[in-house]
């Protein structure tokens, strides 16, 4: 004890000193204490309360996020918490993204018809989303191989339960059985590959102690297979091939809005998470013990193929989407893969594009689900005229997610190519060529999934007709909202580009 005296006071002062980069996930904190207490005061009327709350809670963290530009205005990054966390200025971008959508789902938790039905209500779901949140911050900022695990585990087990939230659902269980079995074993090996990297490297910090070169001094087979233990955890997080495996039952079994949910905002974090590590090892001519840009190639190659094919074969919407979006990840591990600056730029635009897309197109099936009770593209036949606003703001949202002009989803496709381009013109490495035909071929193969909406809303006509149910207004104004945002950046790309 009198040991650690000394140090104690200049702890201390790290700790204050890193608070001023810690403001808005202090925030939520206090946001989860909140709205947790106020579901225990109000009980089963606590619903709307907690949601009212929620939003207005991130909304203040989206103003703090804001207000952290100025302190990473210069490009610096900041290490703080022991060298646990980093503050830099894409880890913002990508909070606030996270931020921005968050608002965006937790208002569409309320107009989903199974979970407005469930009879414990929805306040539980808002503390464990808020839980998530602030573990999606953490693996956007971690700097540590233990910090990383962390955040990791804090927001799989809030996946776990907001997947498993319908627990009187058979599928809804199931899902989050599911969820929780692979989940597990991927921690396992995540947890398996860090202890042998810290045994190789003697640090658990990726940015300071000579990490890398104490890796590079090992033995290099031991050590790709400790980083491959490694990726396979963040894997998990990303639904690369081939860590997939719950992604189809899960989106399926899960309520739609967690579907949406786990679609997008871990898959933000876990490519900042996964490009934060990459920098580590970036700028060692020395490091051969395992090539990045192979494997990443090769994986982005297989799950492009894997993803979008199998998304051919799929009836039920949500199974189809899930396995749409196993391609998407394939697709955006391209602009990664030599890590430029570019190519990181490219990355943010095609996640922001593929997540405000891929949220409108599960409110959309959301919306046909409640209506017309419509699970399979087959039960769509018909309703573009008898729903023709929804109709064509499907129609727009899946242009946009297959990349076809004018929409967004053209623009972040056009900047990924052009990233990889760029590179494949100075080295000509045809990994990035095959990259690239991957990705256009697959590309015109997402076409013949996504068009049979749109192909059974308005070319083809239902068998009988039946009297519907009005459904939420909110899905059709919100899904409206988008397919024009993804229009205007579709003709005016610029407007987001320039943030990335």
């Amino acid at each position: 004890m009198n040991d650690l005296l000394p140090s104690l006071h200049g702890q201390l002062d790290q700790v204050l000193q890193s608070i001023q980069f810690f403001v808005p996930e202090i925030c939520l904190s206090v946001l989860f204490v909140v709205v947790l207490v106020t579901d225990l005061l109000f009980k089963r009327n606590a619903g709307p309360i907690c949601r009212l709350i929620t939003v207005i809670g991130l909304v203040m963290v989206i103003t703090k996020d804001l207000a952290q530009f100025k302190l990473v205005i210069s490009g610096q990054n900041f290490l703080f918490f022991t060298e646990m966390l980093q503050l830099y200025p894409r880890a913002l971008i990508f909070k606030l993204l996270i931020d921005i959508l968050a608002v965006v789902l937790v208002l569409y938790f309320e107009h989903d018809d199974e979970l407005r039905s469930h009879n414990k209500g929805l306040s539980d779901l808002y503390s464990i989303t808020i839980a998530a949140i602030f573990g999606l911050h953490l693996m956007v900022m971690a700097a540590n191989l233990l910090s990383i695990y962390l955040s990791i585990e804090m927001v799989s087990i809030a996946s776990y339960l907001m997947v498993s939230y319908r627990s009187e659902n058979k599928l809804s269980s199931e899902a989050g059985l599911k969820y929780v079995l692979f989940g597990a074993a991927s921690s396992a090996i995540m947890l398996y590959g860090i202890s042998l990297l810290y045994g190789f490297g003697g640090t658990l910090n990726l940015f300071t102690d000579n990490l890398v070169l104490n890796l590079i001094k090992a033995q290099p087979v031991a050590v790709s297979f400790a980083l491959v233990l490694f990726l396979a955890g963040v894997g998990f997080k990303l639904s690369f091939i081939p860590m997939h495996f719950w992604v189809p039952d899960i989106y399926q079994g899960a309520p739609t809005p967690i579907t949406a949910f786990l679609s997008t905002l871990p898959k933000i974090a876990a490519f900042c998470l996964l490009t934060n590590f990459l920098t580590a090892f970036v700028g060692f001519p020395k490091w051969t013990a395992l090539d990045f840009h192979l494997l990443l190639s090769v994986i982005g190659i297989i799950t492009m193929i894997a993803g979008n094919f199998a998304a051919t074969l799929q009836t039920n919407v949500k199974r189809m989407l899930a396995y749409s979006s196993i391609g998407h990840t394939g697709f955006a591990l391209m602009a990664i893969v030599n890590l430029t600056q570019q190519g990181v730029s490219a990355l943010i635009f095609y996640l922001t594009v593929y997540a405000i897309a891929n949220i409108a197109a599960f409110m959309l099936a959301n919306y046909f689900a409640n209506a017309a009770n419509a699970e399979d593209t087959e039960a769509y036949k018909g309703l573009g005229f008898k729903y023709p606003l929804a109709g064509v703001c499907f129609v727009i949202v899946l242009i946009s997610l297959t990349g076809l002009p004018i929409t967004a989803g053209f623009n972040g496709k056009l900047l990924v190519f052009s990233s990889v381009y760029s590179v494949y013109q100075q080295n000509h490495d045809v990994w990035l060529l095959l990259l690239m035909i991957t990705g256009a071929l697959t590309t015109v193969v997402s076409l013949f999934y996504y068009i049979r909406i749109p192909l059974n809303l308005f070319l083809r006509k239902a068998e009988k007709t039946t009297d519907f149910p009005a459904s939420s207004p909110y899905l059709l104004i919100a899904s409206a909202i988008i397919a024009l945002l993804l229009i205007f950046l579709g003709i005016f790309p610029d407007f987001l580009a320039k943030f990335t």
